[in-house]
């Protein structure tokens, strides 16, 4: 069973672009239906990490409003920050599913329980996770992945609808 969905967040929770104002601030863009399925998720009692290879004040504040308590920036090897965090969980590879969309994402899709990429993922990632999503990173792709988990698992799908209806 899945306990923690681990994200990254450029081409997965956004759409990848990096946009700067004149003042250099950085802009990115997150879809609210992934917001409203990590949200949901976090209060079906499960977890869910953030793990990524740049560093950004957006991407802090994002976190922040959604509840996700585990997030780390600047990551070189995510694999080994995976690992340390399931450590200190006390979690098993096998109980993660994992999104990730280009080769720094690989060796961390490579272990866990259940691995995803958007539809805009590269093609490496696309012949060796489990699930190609039919959706592009930032468009709602990480509602597709937990919808896609939370279905799996029928008592957990009746209390996702139950958070709503």
């Amino acid at each position: 069973m899945i306990e923690l969905i681990v994200l990254d967040v450029d081409g997965c929770l956004s759409d990848g672009k990096i946009t700067y104002t004149n003042h250099g601030e950085e802009i990115k863009s997150f879809n609210v239906k992934d917001g409203l399925a990590i949200a949901s998720w976090i209060k079906l009692g499960k977890k869910v990490a953030i793990i990524t290879g740049r560093s950004s004040k957006i991407v802090e504040k994002r976190a922040g409003e959604l509840g996700i308590e585990y997030y780390f920036q600047g990551v070189k090897n995510k694999l080994e920050k995976l690992d340390e965090l399931l450590d200190s969980l006390e979690l098993k590879r096998e109980n993660v599913a994992a999104v990730g969309d280009d080769f720094n994402d690989y060796k961390m899709l490579k272990i866990v329980g259940k691995s995803f990429t958007p539809k805009d993922g590269i093609s490496e990632l696309k012949d060796m996770v489990d699930v190609v999503l039919s959706i592009n990173g930032g468009d709602g792709a990480v509602r597709e992945m937990i919808d896609m988990i939370i279905k799996e698992d029928n008592k957990l799908q009746k209390r996702f609808l139950e958070l709503w209806i």
